[in-house]
């Protein structure tokens, strides 16, 4: 019992070890990839772009404003009275901030049954399987990070029925990541990736 109870411990702490910690620098694309160099994040981004045609510097402008490359990041929790816990605002969940209807949509169309949404390769996918959909549904140039976000965060229909358009906040963010995608396409061409 005494050897279980501390196989246990030091399997838990093994586990906890192992979680991914988010870049320390995520302003600078070329930091993040140079510190996940042994997590192929380049690699994969880069197969995503060469799959899909999404550029690196959009992808990773989305995910940057989606999770701040946070492996688990969740949508914010409704508190009931201010202390109880109740439901969380969305089913978004991981790096890309799938929601679960359009993760089941990804993973019949292009994913595989054993992909996650805390898996930065797969999420990376993810967001270039997207950003392709909004050019093929909705003609949006998938080089057009502020027009690929709007349609990331509304859905094809939302974007469709223009329901950014009532939502200033979200124009205002869909800029910032339009500026993030420019810095980053930027920082890319001065640095040297394998």
């Amino acid at each position: 019992m005494k050897y279980q109870s501390s196989f246990l411990i030091l399997s838990i702490l093994l586990l906890v070890g192992c979680a991914v910690a988010p870049p320390r620098h995520p302003d600078d694309l070329c930091a993040v990839f140079k510190e996940k160099d042994s997590d192929d994040w380049y690699d994969d981004a880069k197969g995503s772009a060469d799959k899909w045609g999404v550029p690196i510097d959009v992808q990773m402008a989305i995910m940057h404003q989606e999770s701040h490359f946070v492996a688990d990041a969740r949508a914010p929790r409704i508190w009931l009275l201010g202390f109880i816990p109740w439901f969380r605002e969305s089913s978004s969940y991981g790096y890309a901030q799938a929601t679960d209807g359009t993760w089941d949509t990804y993973l019949n169309d292009a994913g595989s049954w054993w992909s996650d949404r805390d898996d930065f390769s797969d999420a990376i996918d993810f967001i270039g399987w997207y950003g392709n959909r909004s050019y093929l549904k909705l003609g949006i140039s998938k080089a057009d990070a502020k027009n690929q976000y709007l349609a990331y965060h509304e859905g094809i229909g939302g974007y469709r029925n223009k329901t950014y358009l009532r939502n200033s906040p979200l124009k205002r963010l869909a800029d910032k990541v339009e500026r993030r995608a420019q810095i980053f396409k930027q920082q890319l061409l001065s640095c040297k990736m394998n």
